[in-house]
């Protein structure tokens, strides 16, 4: 009798962890937002995924973000770079207003549809929600960033409850070593 019980319970336990999944009303979203001032370089310092297969510490690209800048129409530029094969290639990532302060969206032919959630911050950290939709899958990226390391121990607290409460899983984090992007790797859209 007990035995027939247990693909109950396993069916159970599979569909509870396909659930947790965040949805958008469960991520907070700092209403006031003032983009002007993240403006600057930034380091990543905890990241983690709803599929942490998406980001591997064998992958030869190593994706990094260097800073943001706010745009004169009220979105984010977010400079990226990635080195591969001895080579830097720089990658800026342009997100517009959605109407609702703190969240922004954009279209990228190879990615899919890109929402990007500001969670919280004071402007020395930032704690963001990175979702991508791509076909009929939707990824989810949360980012805990800092002006310097190793960043605020309360603002670490806060990442890490999100990261319980979601049932994500903490992914590898490359920060460059200051040599990549150029100076002038900014390229206007």
């Amino acid at each position: 009798m007990a035995l027939t019980r247990w693909p109950l319970l396993l069916l159970t336990l599979g569909l509870g962890l396909a659930g947790a999944q965040e949805t958008l009303e469960e991520v907070p979203l700092q209403q006031d937002f003032d983009a002007q001032k993240t403006e600057g370089h930034w380091l990543a310092l905890q990241l983690a995924a709803t599929h942490p297969g998406l980001v591997s510490p064998d992958d030869p690209l190593r994706l990094s973000l260097h800073s943001i800048r706010a745009t004169d129409q009220g979105g984010l530029d977010f400079l990226l770079f990635w080195m591969g094969q001895g080579v830097c290639q720089g990658l800026n990532v342009t997100v517009h207003p959605t109407g609702l302060r703190g969240q922004y969206q954009g279209t990228f032919e190879a990615v899919g549809r890109v929402l990007v959630r500001v969670v919280g911050t004071d402007y020395e950290s930032l704690l963001l929600h990175v979702r991508v939709e791509q076909d009929a899958e939707t990824n989810a990226l949360w980012a805990l960033l800092a002006r310097a390391a190793p960043g605020d121990p309360e603002w670490l607290g806060r990442f890490q409850a999100y990261v319980q409460q979601f049932h994500l899983q903490k992914v590898p984090v490359f920060n460059g070593n200051g040599q990549c992007p150029p100076p002038d790797a900014w390229v206007k859209p």
